[in-house]
């Protein structure tokens, strides 16, 4: 007879599963964009901002709370990250720290110079200093955070005039679709 504990751990292990396929899968989806190439050689923030929106989506699937980051560099697509606090049982699995984990590996450094990160929610304190830390050029988000936003909202963490990089901000790209999903999913759990 199965316990209640033991039910708990096979629903994290399916949960932590499906999200290894999702990533899997998204692998596969970025890199066949990436061989297609780009038609103009330079995409809109909006552009981009969809395929965050994309896991986004991807991290809603799996029971996490539905953001998602990319990174891009050299007008490519080189990392993607939703949230996965739940599914790893670690709170700083936030969509942005999974995205600039990626991005570190699969560029082989962990300064990211010259990398857009777009994200579908204003980044909370803990992300806009691994942002700063990243050496991210520019953030370009999507909807403000009023509880924990770290951007402007709550604190202006970027615009410390001690901090020792400069981080370009856009805000507001996509704004209602990245709200909308954020709202349609915490309306479900009220």
């Amino acid at each position: 007879m199965l316990t209640a504990l033991m039910l708990k751990q096979a629903r994290r292990l399916l949960q932590c599963q499906a999200l290894s396929l999702v990533a899997e899968v998204w692998q596969e989806h970025s890199h066949a964009i990436l061989k297609r190439g780009m038609s103009d050689g330079h995409q809109s923030d909006s552009y981009w901002m969809r395929f965050a929106l994309d896991a986004a989506r991807e991290a809603e699937r799996a029971g996490e709370v539905p953001v998602g980051a990319i990174i891009v560099a050299g007008e490519k697509l080189v990392a993607t990250g939703a949230n996965r606090t739940i599914s790893d049982n670690d709170p700083t699995a936030h969509a942005e720290m999974v995205a600039l984990r990626a991005a570190a590996k699969e560029l082989g450094n962990y300064r990211l110079a010259g990398a857009t990160m777009y994200v579908t929610i204003e980044p909370c304190a803990m992300c806009a200093g691994a942002i700063v830390q990243a050496r991210i050029d520019r953030l370009v988000y999507g909807a403000d955070d009023p509880k924990g936003g770290a951007i402007r909202s709550c604190f202006a963490i970027l615009d410390h005039p001690r901090i020792n990089h400069h981080v370009d901000v856009t805000s507001g790209v996509l704004v209602e679709e990245c709200a909308a999903i954020l709202q349609s999913f915490f309306s479900a759990r009220r």
